[in-house]
C-alpha cells in the first residue's frame, strides 16, 4: 500500500510541475502596455483632386480646396500630399472673393503612417506578430512538457526496476503510468505538430503583409506631408481655390491595336491607347485627365544667353595657349555640370551628342521647375553649347541639320508637343503595375497590298497605305495588330502627323509565296578588269482567288569606293517608277518591282520576275567584306 502512494504521489509531483511549467510560460506574455495617444492633428480643409495632366516623366495634379465661411485671414491645410510632390512646384489659384497670399509644402511628423490603408496593414502585422510570439511560446511549453515526461519516464524506469528486485512490484500501477506516458507523447507529439504548422501559417501571412506594406510605403517615412494656403477672404461665404503641384512616379506612352477588316474595303479600326504609369502614392478617382507630350513650364521666363567660348586644339590634344580650358571656359571659373562631353570634336560622336543634349535639356526643365532657375540657366547654356559643337565641329561636311533635325522631332525623335483631353472623367489608381486607358478610337480607309523581301524572308506579308485623316497626331509606339479577331503580330508605330501617310503590316499571308534563285554566273577578263556578271530569277505563286497587289524587293551591292563598280543590265519587268523609290531606294541599289499578280497564278503560270546585273573591278582585287547598313 505504501508503493501505491508513492507511486501516486510521483504522478502527482510530475503533473504539478507541469502545470508549473505551463503557468509560467503563460505568465511570461502579458498585457502589452498601453500605446500614447495619438498627436493632436491640425484643423484640415477638405479637397479632392480634380485633373491631373501626364507627363512623359511627371503629372501636374490640380486639388479644388474648399474655404470655410467667414471673412478674414485663414489658414488651410490639406494633409496626405503624395511623397512624390516636387515641394517648390506648389502654387495656388483663388476665386473670386478668395486672395492668395502664400502658398507652401511642410512636413511634420507623425507616430503612425496616417493613410488608411497602411494603418490597416500595420495593424494586421502587429496581430500577426502577437500571434506568433503566442505560438512561439506554446511550443516551448510542448517542448517542455515533453522533457518533463522523458524525466518522469526515467524516475518511473528506476522505481519500477527497484520494486522488481525486491519483489514489490504493483504491475496495475505500473502499466497505469506507462499507458498514461504513452498517451502524454502522443499528445504531445500531436500539439507540437498542429503547433508547428500554425506557425508555417503565421510565418507566411506575416511575411506576405509586411512586402505589402514595404510595396506601400516605398520611398516614405513617416511624416504627414501637408501644403498649407494663407488665403485673404473679402465676403463671408465660403468659396474654393485650387492648388496645383508637380509629381513624380507618373507617366505616359502611346499604345496602338490595329485591325484589319474582313474585305479589302473595309477600313481599318484603330484604338489609340495610352499606358499611363501611376505611383505618385495618392489616387485620381473620376479626374478629368489630359495627357501631353511637352515638358511641364513652370518658369515664365527663359533662360539668360551666354557668350559661347570656344579654344582652338591640337590634333595631339594640346591647348594652343592657356586662355581657356578644355570646355571653352575661363580658368577658376565655375565647374562645368554633370553631363558635359569633353572635347566633342573629338571624343563624341553626333548621337552621344544628341542624347547628351536631350538630357541636359530634361535636367534644366527640372531645375527650373523646382526653382533652380541659376541651375537652369547653366544647364541650359550648355545643351545649347553641345548641339554648337555638333553643328560646327562633329556633323560631317554636306550633311546639314535636317538630317538631324527633322520635321518628325528632336534629335531624340520624340516628336512634336501635343496634346490629349480625354473626354471622360477616369479614376487612376497608384498603384505598380501600368493602366492602359483609351484615347481614342480611329477609322481609316486601307490601300492593301502585298511586300514580298526575298532575299531576307520566304513569307510574303499583308500591308496597307494609310493617311491619317483624323484629328489626332500618332505619336510613336507599339502597334498590336490584328487580322479581324486574329492577333498577327507587332510592330513599331513612327511619329505620323495630321494628314500624313504611313504603312503598316497585318502578317504573313499563306496564300502568296516567293522564290528567288540564281540561274548564272560568269566571269570574264576585259583589259585590266574582271567582269562579273549574275542572272537571278524570282517567282511569285498565288493561291488566292483575287487579283492582288505585290511588291518584290532586291538589292544590288552597293560600291562604297569608286574601285568596284556595279551597273543592272537588264530586268523583266521594269523597274517601279515611283518618284519617292527612285530618289530614296534606287540611288542605293534597291530594286522594287510592282505587280498585279492573277488569281491563281502557280507552277507554270507564276509571275516571273528577271534581273542581271554586273561588277566590274581590277583583275588584281577582289571583294573583301559584305555589310548591311
Amino acid at each position: 500500500m505504501k508503493r501505491k502512494f508513492a507511486m501516486a504521489g510521483c504522478l502527482a509531483f510530475g503533473l504539478g510541475c507541469l502545470a508549473l511549467t505551463v503557468s509560467a510560460r503563460m505568465g511570461a506574455a502579458g498585457p502589452e502596455p498601453k500605446q500614447d495617444a495619438k498627436e493632436a492633428a491640425p484643423k484640415l480643409a477638405a479637397s479632392r483632386i480634380t485633373h491631373a495632366t501626364i507627363y512623359p516623366d511627371s503629372a501636374l495634379v490640380t486639388r479644388e480646396v474648399d474655404v470655410p465661411n467667414g471673412m478674414g485671414i485663414v489658414e488651410l491645410v490639406i494633409n496626405e500630399m503624395p511623397s512624390a510632390t516636387i515641394n517648390s512646384s506648389l502654387y495656388s489659384e483663388g476665386t473670386e472673393g478668395v486672395r492668395i497670399l502664400s502658398t507652401r509644402f511642410r512636413t511634420r511628423p507623425v507616430k503612425e503612417d496616417t493613410r488608411e490603408e497602411v494603418r490597416k496593414l500595420e495593424e494586421e502585422i502587429k496581430k500577426l506578430q502577437n500571434q506568433t510570439q503566442a505560438n512561439l511560446a506554446s511550443i516551448e511549453a510542448c517542448k517542455a512538457n515533453a522533457a518533463l515526461l522523458t524525466k518522469l519516464e526515467g524516475f518511473a524506469t528506476a522505481s519500477t526496476t527497484h520494486a522488481t528486485e525486491k519483489g514489490k512490484l504493483d504491475s496495475d500501477q505500473a502499466i497505469t503510468l506507462a499507458k498514461y506516458l504513452m498517451e502524454g507523447r502522443t499528445e504531445r507529439a500531436k500539439e507540437m505538430v498542429t503547433l508547428t504548422q500554425a506557425g508555417q501559417v503565421l510565418s507566411e501571412q506575416l511575411d506576405f503583409a509586411q512586402r505589402k506594406l514595404r510595396e506601400l510605403t516605398a520611398g516614405t517615412s513617416k511624416v504627414e506631408r501637408e501644403a498649407v494656403i494663407v488665403v485673404e477672404k473679402s465676403n463671408n461665404a465660403g468659396g474654393k481655390v485650387k492648388l496645383n503641384y508637380l509629381v513624380g512616379a507618373a507617366a505616359w506612352r502611346p499604345q496602338y491595336k490595329f485591325r484589319a477588316g474582313k474585305t479589302a474595303k473595309d477600313k481599318v479600326g484603330i484604338e489609340y491607347l495610352a499606358a499611363v504609369v501611376q505611383q505618385t502614392g495618392e489616387d485620381w478617382s473620376r479626374v478629368d485627365l489630359t495627357l501631353s507630350t511637352a515638358q511641364p513650364m513652370l518658369n515664365a521666363t527663359p533662360p539668360e544667353l551666354r557668350t559661347l567660348a570656344v579654344n582652338v586644339i591640337q590634333r595631339g590634344g594640346a591647348p594652343v595657349g592657356a586662355r581657356f580650358d578644355t570646355y571653352g571656359r575661363m580658368p577658376g571659373t565655375a565647374p562645368v555640370p554633370a553631363g558635359a562631353i569633353s572635347n566633342p570634336s573629338g571624343q563624341a560622336s553626333v548621337q552621344e551628342l544628341n542624347k547628351a543634349v536631350q538630357d541636359l535639356r530634361n535636367r534644366a526643365q527640372k531645375e527650373a521647375n523646382e526653382k533652380k532657375d541659376r541651375q537652369a540657366g547653366e544647364v541650359a547654356n550648355l545643351a545649347a553649347a553641345l548641339e554648337q559643337a555638333r553643328d560646327l565641329v562633329v556633323q560631317d561636311e554636306g550633311k546639314g541639320v535636317s538630317t538631324l533635325l527633322s520635321a518628325r522631332g528632336s534629335p531624340s525623335n520624340e516628336g512634336p508637343s501635343v496634346t490629349y483631353h480625354l473626354p471622360t472623367r477616369l479614376s487612376v489608381p497608384s498603384r505598380n503595375d501600368d493602366q492602359v486607358i483609351e484615347v481614342a478610337k480611329l477609322e481609316l480607309a486601307p490601300d492593301y497590298f502585298y511586300k514580298a523581301v526575298p532575299v531576307l524572308t520566304p513569307h510574303v506579308y499583308r500591308q496597307a497605305n494609310l493617311t491619317n485623316s483624323s484629328k489626332y497626331v500618332l505619336l510613336p509606339g507599339e502597334a498590336t495588330m490584328y487580322n479581324g479577331t486574329d492577333f498577327v503580330g507587332r510592330m513599331n508605330l513612327p511619329l505620323v502627323a495630321i494628314g500624313e501617310e504611313l504603312t503598316v503590316g497585318f502578317g504573313a499571308e499563306p496564300q502568296l509565296q516567293v522564290q528567288r534563285v540564281m540561274l548564272d554566273k560568269t566571269r570574264t577578263m576585259q583589259g585590266g578588269n574582271q567582269i562579273l556578271k549574275y542572272d537571278y530569277r524570282i517567282l511569285v505563286s498565288s493561291y488566292k482567288p483575287e487579283k492582288v497587289k505585290v511588291q518584290v524587293w532586291d538589292r544590288l551591292p552597293h560600291a562604297e569606293t569608286e574601285a568596284m563598280g556595279v551597273s543592272l543590265v537588264k530586268t523583266e519587268p521594269e523597274l517601279c517608277k515611283d518618284p519617292v523609290y527612285v530618289r530614296e531606294e534606287r540611288s542605293n541599289n534597291l530594286l522594287r518591282w510592282d505587280l498585279d499578280v492573277e488569281p491563281d497564278t502557280k507552277g507554270e503560270k507564276a509571275q516571273k520576275i528577271t534581273y542581271e546585273f554586273k561588277l566590274e573591278l581590277d583583275k588584281m582585287a577582289s571583294i573583301g567584306t559584305f555589310q548591311s547598313k
